[in-house]
């Protein structure tokens, strides 16, 4: 469960109701947003009716079919991904999104902040609610709130208004749990009929992820969708083919999906706790040889728990721990980071870290919050080795996929890799050794979900 939130207050400011946006070997093809337009059959060439939304974990997209025009439409300054991320700025008396809110948390104005939304779905908090500025916030308020936001600024983008649209999900909202999953669904489309659509259909998120995919093959082919997002790690095998755009029913080439709550969020954790909260004293001991309660870095690296390390109680007992420490230094650090309340940004620039071992085999992480300051060394081969387990447990969705669908690994043409995730090194690699006569194509990792959801829109209301 993963709601990100932090600076509980006792300000008795009024709830703001305003929203204001502020400036804040893989084989590579052309899947950007803005190669998705569509000629040719009379389908392909209509104005879709309905918008493809992808209401992400990490970030948002929403799609709208135009003939000769981009499918992703701007969401904020002209991009169009919107970070999934809500800041209560209790200063300025004001709500924001997307880059907007990271930059408001990031300059250090008073307020809450709240990340990972979606994954409220399925879970007893959604019927719950938060204190924000003195006031209880209903949880299902909080989604609206994001959501509407999704919609007003799509049509302001496309310059007109909708009542129909596609909504992704991820192939399970929560693990063996029908039931809840069930109420997720239904939560997530409550949610949208609040915000004004009348009309809405779901969809798998890498089922849609492939139907983008498919706009650009020239062969029929086998393929593994590999959508590896901020919360969860989806897979569907699905054969696909130039024709298939324009088939009502894609049941029968639908071979295969499975899931395990298993992203992006779940990497940083274990980066964190490898590399980072040794520094704050993890691992070692009080003066009695007993070592210090593992909780106090455990929440700070896990998004949705970072509140717990800013309670009363927490900073009376890590106070009488810090007397007795074997090493206080480390402990005075931890304790410093608490006081300031800046949890989040340590959990921020682990994931900037996270981010920057896709590409290279070492990141220096300037950590100048700290006190005192520290540029710490993060190798990719020790990030990899912490979070063998979490990617173990996703190549054997993928391996268990492939013997539901009694399909031979070496049958795969083609494995697709989309989600923001999808870029730490390891997982493509381990995906990739389960299907070795697959070539790898990289999709766009924002964006070809909404696209897929987008021509899902215009195949199911025209």
């Amino acid at each position: 469960m993963e709601i990100y939130y932090c600076g509980l207050l006792n300000s008795k400011l009024a709830l703001p109701t305003r929203i204001q946006a502020k400036a804040f070997g893989t084989e590579r093809g052309a899947f950007g947003p803005e190669a998705f337009w569509f000629s040719g059959t009379s389908q392909r060439a209509s104005m879709a009716n309905a918008l493809g939304v992808d209401f992400g974990t990490s970030n948002s997209t929403v799609g709208w079919v135009r003939p000769g025009l981009p499918t992703l439409l701007g969401l904020e300054e002209g991009k169009t991904t919107l970070p999934s991320v809500v800041f209560f700025n209790l200063d300025d008396d004001e709500v924001t999104v997307g880059r907007a809110a990271l930059t408001g948390y990031l300059a250090g104005y008073e307020g809450r902040l709240m990340r990972s939304l979606k994954s409220l779905l399925g879970t007893s908090l959604i019927d719950g609610q938060t204190e924000v500025g003195g006031r209880n916030l209903p949880f299902r308020q909080l989604l609206a709130h994001f959501i509407g936001e999704l919609k007003k600024r799509a049509e302001l983008a496309a310059g007109r208004p909708f009542e129909q649209a596609v909504f992704g999900r991820p192939v399970h909202f929560i693990d063996d749990g029908i039931e809840a999953d069930r109420l997720a669904q239904q939560t997530l489309a409550d949610v949208a009929h609040m915000v004004g659509f009348k009309q809405i259909e779901f969809q798998y998120e890498p089922i849609a992820a492939a139907f983008a995919y498919e706009a650009q093959i020239e062969r029929e082919e086998l393929v593994l969708i590999a959508d590896i997002g901020g919360g969860t790690s989806d897979f569907s095998l699905v054969r696909l083919s130039p024709g298939g755009i324009d088939k009502a029913d894609r049941k029968g080439d639908i071979l295969a999906t499975a899931g395990v709550h298993i992203g992006g969020t779940d990497f940083d954790k274990y980066l964190s706790l490898s590399s980072v909260m040794p520094l704050l004293g993890l691992g070692t001991r009080m003066l009695s040889g007993i070592e210090i309660p593992s909780s106090y870095y455990f929440n700070l690296a896990t998004w949705h728990t970072i509140n717990l390390a800013y309670t009363k109680k927490n900073w009376v007992q890590l106070t009488e721990i810090c007397r007795d420490a074997a090493e206080p230094l480390k402990l005075a650090r931890l304790q410093d980071l608490i006081e300031q309340r800046a949890g989040h940004w340590l959990a921020l620039k682990v994931e900037e870290g996270k981010i920057a071992l896709s590409s290279t085999e070492e990141h220096l992480l300037d950590l100048d919050r700290l006190s005192p300051a520290e540029m710490l060394p993060l190798q990719r081969a020790a990030f990899e080795a912490a979070i063998d387990h979490l990617v173990a447990a996703v190549e054997q969705s993928v391996l268990g996929m492939l013997v539901e669908a009694g399909v031979r690994a070496e049958a795969v043409d083609t494995v697709f890799f989309t989600g923001g995730s999808s870029g730490v090194s390891i997982l493509r690699q381990r995906i990739s050794s389960v299907l070795p006569n697959a070539r790898k194509v990289e999709g766009d990792l924002f964006g070809s979900i909404g696209t897929g959801l987008a021509l899902d829109a215009l195949r199911k209301f025209g």
